[in-house]
This record gives structure tokens, sequence and C-alpha cells, in this order.
């Protein structure tokens, strides 16, 4: 990973450049808050959207020049480059998905159908497709040549606040204010996985470059990783002091970076599966539907469909039989989970008592300085 962009209510862009000892570029020219960052796969461009209902593509360097695209009618909640760089998808609170010419720089098409302010719209890999979501409830799947809505998933019990296209092109996942991560098959429709795990709304999501694992971010102020093809969850991640708004994995996966209400952009390394970009066409695999009846799991069977590469020859071999763990096994492993997840928040508020400890001490000192001070004949 070699640069991280964010955005933030002070109307201004970061670019935070990774190597050690390295400048941050800031850049100014929305006139309201930046919601919305995106880089474009060559990373030789920026997108950016705001409440200032504009877009701006930036060159990310020195000069931070920018073009700003206008035809929104209210804020814009997202901004994603297509995979060739040609395009960029935007959806705002207009109750519209636009989408644009990143070259030509202007304004090519609206998707019209959500019938309440869309939070989030991304592009299938291959460019041919348009997810969005939406506070209606929905999530909409488009047809890009067509213009066409494909299909409505309505499983969502409330607002639907972001959504993302598996790698391989055939699932979506959805995050919602119900709490919940939802999974389907782009193909058949069906819903393949659903996940109850956080406490508050879920406000971002994104796939591992593998497809083996999506980290989401919610406003209980934790990150989850869920392992896909289990249909479990991995590690919840406490380290924002508040709503956690946004994550992103980096495009190798080695990484990932979190934003939050409480000001800091957190950067974690991932330590699973980490892909050489050449490798990325060859290890994305669909989420199976598991057997399972609990909150975290699917509830009905669903064989993995094969897709490229190596993908590919595990779904042409016979199926294999699913491995178990003795109960003993299981049950120690999920205790020594739980108490690294409550050792974890123990050393968060450690940390944040000894800051208060610092700053508690450092006031005293300087009150002790003003006393020697005015007694000093």
């Amino acid at each position: 990973m070699k640069q991280l962009a964010s955005g933030s209510v002070d109307s201004c862009l970061m670019v935070w450049h990774m190597k050690p000892q390295s400048r941050a570029y800031r850049f100014a020219g929305h006139k309201d808050a930046v919601t919305c960052v995106n880089f474009s796969p060559s990373g030789h461009l920026l997108a950016s959207g705001s409440r200032d209902k504009t877009v701006r593509i930036w060159v990310p360097n020195v000069k931070g020049e920018s073009t700003v695209f206008r035809a929104h009618t209210a804020t814009v909640r997202s901004v994603h480059f297509c995979s060739d760089g040609q395009s960029l998808v935007t959806a705002s609170d207009d109750k519209t998905v636009k989408v644009w010419s990143t070259h030509r720089q202007k304004f090519l098409f609206s998707l019209s159908q959500h019938i309440n302010w869309v939070r989030c719209a991304r592009f299938s890999p291959d460019g041919r497709l348009i997810v969005s979501a939406s506070d209606d409830k929905t999530v909409k799947l488009w047809d890009k040549t067509s213009r066409e809505c494909v299909h409505s998933y309505c499983e969502h019990g409330s607002f639907v606040s972001c959504v993302d296209f598996h790698p391989s092109g055939t699932c979506v996942a959805a995050g919602g204010t119900d709490s919940t991560v939802k999974v389907w098959d782009v193909r058949t429709h069906r819903l393949l996985q659903h996940y109850q795990l956080h406490s508050a709304a879920v406000t971002a999501l994104s796939f591992h470059p593998s497809g083996n694992h999506l980290v989401t971010a919610s406003s209980d102020s934790t990150l989850k990783i869920l392992d896909l093809l289990e249909g479990r969850l991995l590690y919840t991640l406490h380290g924002h002091q508040g709503p956690a708004t946004s994550v992103a994995f980096s495009r190798t996966g080695e990484y990932f970076a979190s934003g939050g209400s409480d000001e800091q952009v957190m950067v974690w390394k991932s330590n699973f599966d980490t892909v050489d970009s050449g490798e990325l066409t060859k290890v994305q695999r669909p989420p199976a539907m598991l057997a399972g009846s609990s909150g975290n799991r699917p509830e009905t069977a669903f064989p993995v469909p094969p897709s490229r590469g190596r993908s590919q020859e595990l779904g042409q071999s016979q199926p294999q039989e699913p491995t178990s763990m003795p109960q003993t096994l299981t049950s120690t492993l999920e205790h020594i989970v739980g108490q690294l997840d409550v050792l974890t928040q123990t050393v968060s508020i450690l940390e944040q008592r000894l800051t208060l400890t610092e700053d508690k001490l450092k006031q005293c000192l300087e009150n002790q300085q003003l006393i020697m001070q005015r007694t000093t004949p």
C-alpha cells in the first residue's frame, strides 16, 4: 500500500504516503464535508464526493489540481471508479445514481428508480453491472448498457448504507442500519449468507481481494472480519472511540484502513490471505451458502459455484466432505477468542486512561510552573 486517502467534515482530503518519513498532502476545494473518496485503478486519479453536491477528480500530487463535476442536486454519498478507469459512478441524497466519463469529464446518464436517498453505488469488477444501496431499504442491481434495473433485493428491514461486489463479480454484500450484513448471488438472486453480529448500524464493508473474507465497520465502534467460506465471525477489532464510518482493503489485501467519527484514520495489517496482484484472478472464490441455524450462518446448503483459474479447478473436482472439529476443541477456541476480545477492550481502556493521566500530569506541571513564577521575587 503506497497511498491512503481520507475525507472529513473539515471539507478537506488527505493523501497519506505510507513510506516512513513521507509527507501527507492536504487538498482543499470542497465547500462542505467530504463524504467519500476513491482512487482510480492506476492510482493516478482520486475522486471525492461532498455535501456541497459536487464530485471532484483530483491529481494526487503536490499541486492538488481538481476538476469539478456538477449534476447532483443534494449531498454526494459515494464515488467509485470502474475497473478500466474510464467511468465513475456516484450516489446521492437526490435519490439518483449517476455515471460519468472520467477522461471526457462529462456526465453520461442517471439511474433513477430509488425512492429515497442513495447511500452507496459500486461497479462490478467487469464494469457491466452497477449495484446501489438506499434508504428505501433496497439494494438494486443495474445493467450499465441498457440502464435498466435488473433486480431489487428487499430483505433488509431498514436503511441500507453500504454495498460492494465480491471480487469474482458473482455476489454482492450489503449492510444497513438493521445491524445486518447480507450476501446475495447476482445470477440466481438468492440470499447466500446473513450475519447479525454488530450491535448498531453497519456503515461500511469491503471484500478482501481473495474473496474469502469481508471486513465491516459499524456505529458500535468495532470492525469485524468475516470468513465467507465458513460463514463465521473471525475477529472483532476495537480501536475507534466512536462510530467507525469507513473501511477498505488495500489492493493486495495485506492492509486495510478504517476511519471514524473520533477523527482517527487507522491502518491495520491483515495477517491473512495476502495476494499478489498477478494472482488475484486465480483465487477469487464466491462465498458458499453454508448449512447452519445460528444468526451468523445461512439456513440452507448451497454449493460453491466455480469461477476462474484455481477456483474453477476446485469447482470441477469431486465435492469434499466437510471437516469437523471435536466439540471440546471448538468450545476451547471460542473461549480463547472471547478472552482475546476482552483483552483487546481492556488494552483500549488502559490506553485511554493513560492518555487522560498524561494530560492531567501535564496540566499539573503547567500549574506548578505558574505558581513558581508568581512566588519568585
